[in-house]
């Protein structure tokens, strides 16, 4: 049920034929695609028979009726007896049971490196492929959830509302006579992100879930991240992606109504608690939005059975196009759909790690095994700002102020350290700043970590192999492909200095500190506080001569591409960073 907070709604764009794939209302509607068949000319040809069940309602428990379409193996057209009924992977989302990775990856830059024939359009965005695991002996069931397409009731994203709703869903396929009983969720972005609330109601009938790529706190790691509202990423979503014949939670007026957290925001956080199962969790460093919860789902998970692999590429890329990938999800389903002794727990380590390298035709170090996350024995280092613009092992021993144009998009105060060897570096990273302001009683800080070669200058990082791209540098790349999800500038944080009040009882860990951000601690003008920001985790690999710099700015230092990117936000006049021993600003880095 929803938390007690009255809900706001808001009408959006409703699904229409030809839109992002689809293909009309057609409950009832079975059909049998052959062995070879092809939904485009560059699609991937179906390796076997396939059955498709087109808009299968399913009633949940408040009388709405959500739609799916279920692919299964044409062997299950008839059930002789029990070895013949498949396990289903389930795929939840609003975005449209038919809104395929070829469809939506087609206006992206480069094609987000998927080649052609990797899929064949009965994905879900973001979501598996019936033709990779119907060929494997699965059913793919993909979910318009609430509110999504044809399904009724409101767009919910996150929260017990769609956790309920997907319990529900699960327990009714899991009693379809050609279903095993066994069931997983499975996918990327939301797709991921509803498992952590699904999971949480414990499902009889779920047995392992394969998050790749989850935010868990929409508040907290999504529109509010530091305190500081941001609806680019979504609002984009929302305009191009989310279509309902009904409407969709108005989170901008959520936000007006009360910009601290309350209830609402609170049951759109995951409890980690209460789920048990197996999981595979994936993450990735460039990921706007779902690193930390990926790291807070290993982390928090009350399990043995949980597994964390860094993939060093976009997340679209390696859920579609990395082989290996793919057939490492499918040995996790086969161990704990089918019950396969397949050496999974003997074979797969706890975690593997990737490091990024950075630079032209460069690629990325992948895996590194490791038993626990962050890895053990890690080196926590304190560096300290100093007042010459680079960072020291020692705290300075006289008082000095740098400082720098909160209003700016441009300037920065910028800390540098250089390595005198190869050195990578890989975890959890915080940063304490002393800072003051004369002419607010607040301030929006943001902290990112760029990398620079051994001449000083900035590097870049691709997300993609440099095998899958038409070009050999990043000045050959144009505005619009140098995007957010093909480049990676470095890990980042943020935080609204009124919101520095910590909760450490409810902290996942002493360098990522919980943030309640359910007041406001303003500041007298020119006053000193400490800020305390978490940045997201890194993992960076680092050549003798090259160099790290941690710059400190009052404005969003991401790739500005969203429609509200150029928001200024609340700063006004210059912050003032305070170095010295009585206001030791620093950052601690993870080296291994």
């Amino acid at each position: 049920m929803p938390p007690p907070v009255q809900t706001y709604y808001k009408p959006i764009q409703a699904p229409k034929i030809g839109e992002n794939g689809y293909a009309g209302f057609n409950p009832g509607k079975v059909e049998r695609l052959p062995k070879g068949w092809k939904m485009y000319e560059d699609s991937r040809p179906l390796p076997c028979d396939i059955i498709v069940e087109h808009d299968v309602g399913i009633q949940v428990r408040d009388g709405c009726t959500l739609y799916c379409d279920v692919y299964r193996p044409a062997t299950t057209e008839s059930i002789q007896n029990e070895a013949d009924r498949v396990p289903a992977i389930l795929a939840w989302s609003p975005y449209g049971k038919k809104y395929s990775g070829i469809v939506s990856m087609k206006p992206m830059p480069f094609g987000l490196g998927v080649p052609k024939g990797a899929i064949s359009g009965l994905e879900k965005f973001e979501g598996p492929d019936p033709a990779e695991y119907c060929s494997r002996g699965y059913a793919v069931v993909n979910v318009d959830s609430r509110g999504g397409g044809d399904s009724e009731g409101y767009i919910c994203i996150m929260g017990k509302q769609e956790g309920e709703d997907g319990y529900d869903v699960i327990e009714e396929i899991a009693k379809k006579p050609w279903c095993s009983g066994s069931v997983a969720l499975a996918g990327n972005s939301h797709l991921a992100i509803c498992q952590w609330f699904i999971a949480a109601e414990q499902p009889p009938s779920l047995k392992c879930i394969a998050p790749w790529e989850a935010c868990s706190d929409l508040f907290r790691e999504q529109f509010v991240r530091g305190g500081i509202w941001d609806y680019g990423l979504f609002g984009f979503i929302e305009k191009t992606t989310h279509r309902s014949r009904y409407g969709l939670e108005n989170f901008p007026e959520m936000y007006r109504r009360n910009p601290l957290s309350n209830p609402y925001w609170e049951d759109k956080r995951a409890d980690f608690s209460k789920i048990k199962i197996p999981a595979y969790i994936t993450s990735s460093y460039s990921a706007l939005v779902h690193t930390v919860g990926s790291v807070r789902g290993f982390l928090e998970l009350p399990t043995d059975q949980k597994w964390l692999r860094w993939d060093p590429y976009q997340e679209w890329y390696d859920l579609w196009a990395v082989q290996e990938s793919i057939d490492d999800l499918a040995k996790f389903f086969d161990r704990y759909l089918k019950g396969v002794d397949n050496g999974w727990e003997r074979d797969t380590p706890k975690v593997r790690l990737s490091l990024l390298k950075y630079g032209e035709g460069v690629e990325p170090i992948h895996y590194i095994d490791a038993t626990d996350y962050p890895l053990p024995n890690t080196d926590y280092r304190k560096l300290y700002l100093q007042d010459d613009k680079t960072l020291s092992t020692s705290a300075p021993q006289t008082k000095s102020v740098v400082s720098y144009d909160s209003e700016s998009s441009k300037e920065f105060a910028g800390f540098t350290y250089t390595f005198d060897k190869d050195q990578a570096l890989a975890g959890l990273v915080r940063a304490n700043l002393y800072l003051s302001c004369d002419d607010m009683d607040d301030m929006e800080v943001y902290v990112i970590i760029r990398k620079l070669d051994k001449d000083g200058k900035e590097m870049l990082n691709l997300n993609l192999p440099w095998s899958s791209v038409p070009v050999n540098s990043f000045e050959e790349m144009s505005p619009r492909e140098m995007s957010n999800l093909t480049v990676y500038l470095g890990p980042v944080g943020m935080l609204k200095a009124s919101h520095r009040s910590i909760d450490e009882s409810r902290s996942m860990h002493e360098l990522y500190p919980f943030h309640p951000h359910d007041r406001e601690d303003k500041i007298q003008p020119g006053t000193v506080v400490e800020v305390p920001i978490s940045i997201w985790p890194m993992g960076i690999q680092f050549e003798k001569g090259e160099s790290l710099r941690v710059q400190v700015s009052g404005q969003k230092v991401r790739i500005q591409e969203f429609a509200q990117d150029g928001d200024k936000g609340i700063n006004r006049g210059k912050h003032h960073i305070h170095l010295s021993s009585e206001h030791p600003s620093h950052i601690i880095l993870p080296f291994i």
